[in-house]
This record gives structure tokens, sequence and C-alpha cells, in this order.
């Protein structure tokens, strides 16, 4: 009877084992994909990934390649820890070809570009206005200087409004030289110049700061430009438009090739902040004093540009 006993302990121990093997034991099906650990290896069904922890047991099969629809069996290994833990850690035990070859399909990657252009409104004007004086003496030259700028900065002040920024952009006192041949040049005098950068949010006022610095004495306006200040709701359109149309041109492409786009490898992006449209002008302001100054700011064009990698799913 003990003997019996012990066989009887023996064989229901051999079938617990054999029982929790099998209940350990997982089949998985979808593609071989390459992951971004080096020498990775994945198997893809659908949304779901399983991190193969034992690719090399396998990857010198002929059968062994990126997008071979594959049948593995193994342990799922939750606790292993990997560099980049993408997918759920499995310990292949088996693995081969899928059986319905009709339906194995391959992974590809394409590469497309998208590109976006918005025209905005400018929000910001920068006229720069100068005082250029010419005397044969430096000191009467910078204090003739001194004394126009000065009237032309509290004319623009109050022509500009409380909101504008105005401040210093450049200041030079430059001799005037005469060269003779076989002489050493000689100076004949000395030039002064002062300017000024003027930052304006009203755009209406572009025209009479210009007017005011004139009637009070500036000679020279290096130029205005237009800008947009406030540009993140602009550039934010912009890069949402381009993605759009470089995802719809992967798209086309996989559905082209009778595929799906499974996922977004890598996506970069460029773009250029709204460039200032500029008007030079070098103004002797030489008009009457009843015609005003005609400013018209146009618009910007804000572009984007994004270039993207997806993999695509077709049919081999």
């Amino acid at each position: 009877m003990r003997n019996l006993s012990l066989l009887i302990r023996a064989v229901l121990l051999t079938a617990f084992l054999s029982v929790s093997a099998a209940a350990q034991t997982t089949t998985i099906s979808g593609a071989l994909t390459p992951t971004v650990e080096a020498g990775g290896w994945l198997i893809v069904d659908q949304n779901q990934k399983y991190l193969i922890l034992n690719a090399g047991k396998f990857s010198g099969e002929a059968w062994f390649r990126n997008g071979m629809r594959v049948t593995a069996t193994g342990e799922m290994k939750r606790d292993a820890v990997t560099i980049y833990q993408e997918g759920i850690p499995f310990e292949a035990a088996t693995m081969a070809p899928a059986q319905n070859s009709g339906s194995t399909r391959r992974m590809t990657l394409v590469t497309v570009s998208g590109d976006a252009r918005l025209s905005v409104e400018p929000d910001t004007a920068m006229v720069t206005i100068s005082v250029v004086t010419q005397n044969p003496s430096a000191i009467e030259a910078q204090q003739g200087n001194a004394s126009r700028t000065t009237a032309v900065i509290t004319a623009v002040k109050a022509a500009a409004g409380a909101g504008a920024e105005i401040k210093t952009s450049g200041y030079a006192l430059i001799p005037q030289r005469v060269y003779k041949q076989n002489e050493p040049p000689t100076i004949s005098g000395y030039e002064a110049r002062n300017s000024v950068n003027v930052t304006l949010a009203d755009l209406t006022r572009v025209g009479p700061v210009i007017d005011a610095a004139a009637k009070a004495g500036a000679n020279n306006i290096d130029g205005v430009s237009f800008s947009l200040r406030q540009d993140q709701n602009a550039r934010g359109r912009a890069l949402a438009e381009s993605t759009r149309a470089a995802m719809a041109k992967a798209t086309t492409l996989a559905q082209t090739l009778g595929g799906r786009v499974v996922r977004i490898v890598s996506v970069s992006e460029g773009g250029t902040t709204p460039r200032p449209v500029i008007y030079a002008q070098q103004d002797s302001f030489a008009r009457t004093a009843s015609v005003e100054t005609p400013i018209e700011s146009g618009t910007l064009d804000i572009t984007a540009f994004v270039q993207l990698t997806a993999e695509i799913e077709v049919p081999m």
C-alpha cells in the first residue's frame, strides 16, 4: 500500500507540473519589427508589441526579416528589464513563419514631407529715423545734431503715443576727408548721425510719426518694417497644417500600395519666423506740410515644414 501511495503522489506531482508549465506557455502571432534598441526585435500584433528577449536564437533563419509574420510560443517575462522597455518581454521557445502565407505582409518605411504657408496681418511696426548734421567743426556738428535730435525725439514721442518704444539705434561722428593725388588726406569737416528706432503697436501712427519727425528736423529715414510680435498661434496653425499634409501623403502612399500606416517612426519640423516686411527709404523729407505720409502694412507670410518617416504595412 505504501508503494502504491508513493506512486500516486508522483503521478499527481508530474501532472501538476505539466499543467503549470502549460499554463505559462503563450502563443503569439504578428509581424517582426526592429526596435529602437540595437539588435532588438518585436513581434507586433495590431496595437500590441512583444519584445523578443532571445531574438538571436532565430535571427539566422532565412525568413527572419522585417515585416515577416510569424507565430511564436514561449513565456512572458514581465519582470525582465530592458533599456527602452519597448513591448512586453517575451522569451520564445519556438518561432516560425505564419501558416497563412496569403495574409503575410511586410513592413516598409516611407519618408514624406508637408508644408504650409499662412498670410497674417502684422501687429508691430518699426521706423528708423536719423538726424544728420555737417559742420567744419566737430563740436559744432555734434552739438547741432544733439539739439535737432532732442527736438525730433520729443515730437516723435507725442505722435507715437504712450505705448511706443523709442531707443537709440546708432550714433556716429565721422570726419569728412578730402583726397588729393600725392598728398595725405585732409579733413574738411565732420558729419554727425544719430538714429533712433521707434517701435509701434498702433500701425495707424506710422505715417504721423514720420511726418512729426520731419517737421522737427529729422532729415533721413532708414526704413519702415512690419513684423508679428505675437506669432505663437499663427505658427501653431501653420505647423498643424503642414503635419496634416505630411500625414495625408503617407496615408495615400500606404493605400496605393494596398496597406496602411502602422506608426510614425520619426518627425522633424522646421519653419521660418515671419520675416519683417521692410520698406527701405532714404527720404530727404522734401514734402509739403499738408501732405501726410501714406503707409500700408500689407501681410506677412508664416511658413512651416514637417518631415516624417512612417512605417507602413503592405502585402508581400
